[in-house]
């Protein structure tokens, strides 16, 4: 027996006007209380919180994005994607696993076994690059929670590691004096997921029906008795709109254009999770990979953890992506793998990655990784628009990085030794910056996405930041021929206002330089770095 795929109730639900202040699917507090205090749960509220001065310093920060979806090395989204027939993932799984008919994601689950994972040294190994503060992941769009979860059976202590990682994770950050983050993105499971109710449409196993439809009596004998799968994949609901167009789910990000509505039992038991682990964890960041927040505008799921952390603890971070005016002074705005191209007034982040955001062997075996040159040229220009650069390394399922990820922490960690002051605690100049790239109308692409518009960024590109004392200036690249000019510091200019008599490079000391009336003519010596060489000015 089959569910329709997209019932009459979904539809009624969908075109049904939410109200100020009424949500269509209201979060149940049996079990877990939103914290009260200083703010309530509305945008009013809300906007009265600042980011904190602690995050606005602290520039970069390292992510650990790993969970079970790295065991097979096929990336992200590979627990969607194996439900995919024909997909890379799929193949690869049916190879190498069998059919997900037969051997679905929750058979992967226990063979994330973290067998060569050690925290404290993840953790001591990141403060060294330079990390002034620490992610982890508590839950992806597989539904797994990686903690000792008291509302999710599917988790890590239960199954495959049979640890609680997060709270390992966090006993390492404390350690060594970083803040701790968590990403929280299970929200999306009831859609993510909805490939897992299908069926191959050709081949031997044409019509038998995927894993995603097995409910706690299917499990009697096997290694998953007594586990309900309905619990992880959460399918016991119609199919959202055009659910069988896999790019579908893009448009449906924010709970509309179609989407099959949440239950109030899932979204509970998604805020429950969420507060479990904030008030276990105690994290000082907290991010979601949703549009505003979980399950916004539908549900006050969101603005109520939200609301829960600022009231526990007031030095939090909030993210939220495509955040408009107002949200962005309630909540910290996250964009995912890009930039603008200004100086945004309110402090936000930029979170990516050197690979993909789950381990990808492919990625690894074709060389495909950021090099530390592309590293930090992205976060010296996202530091120059007020922003951070929260960077994933990804993590192979036993818990460790592979020798080419070692080689750009290696590098990254040398540039940071000798170049960090120009980034730490500093915040934009006058102007972000100059050169063709900076000249540029780059726009954001919904979340973000567009970073392969800064790729060409080289010694022409100049980006700027300050500190009470010192203008730094540093050139996206070394000139071939040993020489930068600076136009936006020419002879007379109104920008820094004032004859500048001494350059100084970082890493080597002081350096020729001239001010004339198209700039000022600085005289490099031989590359002292891989990377990029930065001037400190004083002011």
């Amino acid at each position: 027996m089959k569910k329709v795929t997209f019932s009459l109730w979904c539809v009624l639900f969908l075109f049904t006007p939410v109200a100020a202040q009424h949500y269509q699917v209201p979060v149940s507090e049996e079990h877990e209380q939103m914290l009260t205090g200083k703010y309530q749960p509305t945008w009013e509220s809300l906007e009265n919180h600042q980011t904190p001065e602690w995050f606005r310093n602290a520039k970069f920060g390292i992510w650990a994005h790993w969970g079970p979806q790295c065991v097979e090395g096929s990336g992200d989204w590979m627990a969607r994607s194996l439900y995919m027939e024909g997909s890379r993932e799929y193949k690869y799984h049916v190879e190498h696993y069998g059919h997900p008919s037969e051997f679905g994601f929750k058979d992967v689950l226990p063979l994330f076994k973290a067998e060569r994972w050690n925290p404290d040294k993840l953790v001591e190994r990141y403060k060294r690059c330079g990390a002034q503060y620490f992610f982890v992941l508590g839950n992806h769009h597989d539904n797994y929670d990686l903690w000792d979860s008291k509302y999710q059976p599917w988790n890590s202590k239960n199954i495959g590691p049979e640890k609680d990682i997060l709270d390992l994770w966090a006993k390492a950050a404390k350690k060594h004096g970083l803040p701790l983050g968590i990403s929280f993105h299970a929200d999306h499971a009831w859609t993510w997921y909805e490939p897992s109710q299908r069926y191959d449409l050709k081949g031997p196993k044409a019509g038998v029906w995927y894993d995603g439809n097995l409910t706690k009596a299917d499990g009697k004998g096997k290694w998953w008795d007594g586990y309900d799968p309905q619990q992880l994949y959460q399918q016991q609901h119609p199919m959202s709109q055009g659910s069988w167009d896999n790019g579908r789910i893009h448009s449906q990000w924010g709970w509309g254009a179609g989407a099959c509505p949440p239950s109030r039992e899932f979204v509970t038991n998604f805020y429950d999770r969420t507060l479990d682990a904030i008030n276990r964890y105690n994290p000082d960041l907290v991010y979601f990979d949703v549009t505003v927040l979980p399950f916004y505008p539908i549900s006050d799921c969101g603005l109520r953890i939200a609301t829960h952390l600022y009231n526990k603890n007031p030095r939090a971070v909030v993210f939220g992506k495509i955040l408009d005016e107002r949200q962005r002074r309630a909540l910290t705005w996250d964009v995912e793998r890009g930039a603008p191209n200004e100086i945004i007034p309110e402090p936000w982040q930029t979170c990516n990655c050197i690979g993909g955001w789950h381990y990808n062997t492919d990625i690894y075996e074709r060389n495909g990784y950021k090099s530390a040159a592309t590293v930090v040229r992205q976060l010296v220009d996202i530091v120059s628009k007020n922003g951070n650069l929260l960077l994933s390394v990804p993590l192979r399922a036993d818990g460790t990085y592979d020798e080419k990820e070692a080689k750009v922490l290696d590098e990254l960690e040398a540039w940071m030794k000798v170049n960090g002051e120009s980034i730490f605690g500093t915040r934009p100049w006058k102007t972000f910056g100059e050169g063709p790239v900076a000249e540029k109308d780059i726009k954001i692409n919904a979340q973000g996405f567009n970073d392969g518009q800064f790729a060409a960024m080289d010694s022409r590109d100049i980006r700027f930041n300050q500190t009470a004392k010192h203008l730094y200036v540093t050139a996206m690249g070394w000139p071939e021929d040993g020489q930068l000019t600076i136009r936006s510091l020419a002879k007379g200019g109104r920008l820094f206002g004032k004859r500048i008599t001494s350059v100084w490079l970082l890493g080597y000391g002081k350096v020729k330089a001239q001010q004339t009336s198209d700039g000022l003519v600085v005289k490099l010596p031989a590359p002292t770095n891989g990377i990029a060489p930065v001037l400190r000015i004083t002011k």
